[in-house]
């Protein structure tokens, strides 16, 4: 099978297509044919390793070493349908179209994929492309922890820092849904994506600096990792809570506010990704409640240049790579 494979960190560059062998099932595996996956974020980080000091971290994880990587095929987010099952499999069978995460394996920058049964994994969406399917998993997730920390609920106020990228879009549909009060802060091409979303309020922040306009809110979530506690501060009512998404440094202040001070930073780390919250998300789907943004969609074999895309931080939602050919709709 075709696979994007890097055995070295370093720029976007050391992504290369290589011909390798399909993976077989475990007796408690589903063997995936993928037809769509994504480039995030987190593909990013694991392949440039930077910050330096997260080389030290990621082995805590099983996610990388510090001299090298030890995940050689990215790749977390996947739809596509099943080519085969263990023996030991019941949930699902050959055929069967699905989509979800592969949490710490990756390997979803392939044509083919083994993930355990239990895993974040369940049948797409009705109606939904396998573009889309595959642009929902991750984003979305690390969105329902975020807005989970920040214990929102119905006339509670949310400001979304970030609000157009794939965990911003995430999070503005999701605190919509749990009925909170939504601000959200983008540049000026994407005003009206967010406000289509269910966002009350947008933001233009090349216009508008939020942290000084006197507003407060009950949660600050910074989805893109660009701001700061203390620049959010004065913008967090009492007993307000500030949720990064980046930056390791904000372990500390998640350590120091808890113990000083009425207002707190929250950290979603470890993340989790779980089935149950896959099937939430497939419920908000299919029942028109949620969508997945998706950007551009490079083929498996331009991968290299769709990653040069996602770092550049000008992303809108999700950057999909087809796999396989693609399927049709």
């Amino acid at each position: 099978m075709k696979a994007v494979m890097h055995d070295r960190y370093g720029p976007p560059e050391v992504l290369r297509l290589e011909n390798v062998e399909r993976p077989v099932p475990k007796d408690d595996e589903v063997l995936v044919k993928i037809y769509a996956t994504t480039v995030n974020r987190s593909d990013c980080g694991l392949r440039s390793a930077k910050p330096f000091i997260s080389r030290l971290i990621h082995p805590f994880f099983g996610i990388g070493g510090v001299l090298r990587p030890t995940r050689h095929i990215l790749g977390g987010e996947l739809a596509g349908e099943v080519e085969g099952v263990g023996a030991a499999v019941t949930e699902f069978a050959a055929g069967d179209e699905v989509f979800g995460i592969n949490v710490g394996i990756y390997g979803a920058h392939a044509e083919f994929v083994c993930m355990r049964e239990r895993a974040p994994l369940a049948r797409k969406p009705a109606g939904v492309s396998f573009e889309e399917a595959a642009a929902v998993c991750d984003g979305a997730s690390l969105a329902l922890m975020c807005l989970r920390l920040g214990d929102l609920r119905k006339g509670k106020s949310v400001l979304i820092y970030g609000a157009s990228g794939s965990i911003g879009t995430g999070a503005v549909q999701l605190a919509r849904h749990f009925e909170t009060e939504v601000t959200a802060v983008c540049n000026t091409k994407s005003l009206e994506l967010v406000r289509s979303l269910g966002a009350h309020r947008v933001i233009d922040y090349t216009k508008e600096d939020f942290t000084k306009n006197g507003e407060t809110y009950d949660v600050i979530l910074d989805a893109v990792g660009k701001h700061s506690f203390r620049r959010c501060r004065a913008s967090l009512k009492r007993g307000g809570i500030y949720i990064p998404t980046d930056g390791l440094y904000n372990l500390f202040w998640a350590l120091w506010t808890s113990r000083i001070g009425d207002k707190r930073v929250r950290v979603p780390i470890p993340p989790r990704y779980t089935k149950k919250d896959i099937l939430f998300l497939k419920e908000l789907i299919e029942a028109g409640e949620y969508r997945a943004v998706v950007d551009r969609c490079y083929p498996l074999e331009d991968v290299v240049e769709a990653t040069r895309y996602v770092e550049t931080g000008q992303k809108t939602g999700n950057v999909v790579l087809t796999v396989n050919a693609g399927r049709a709709r």
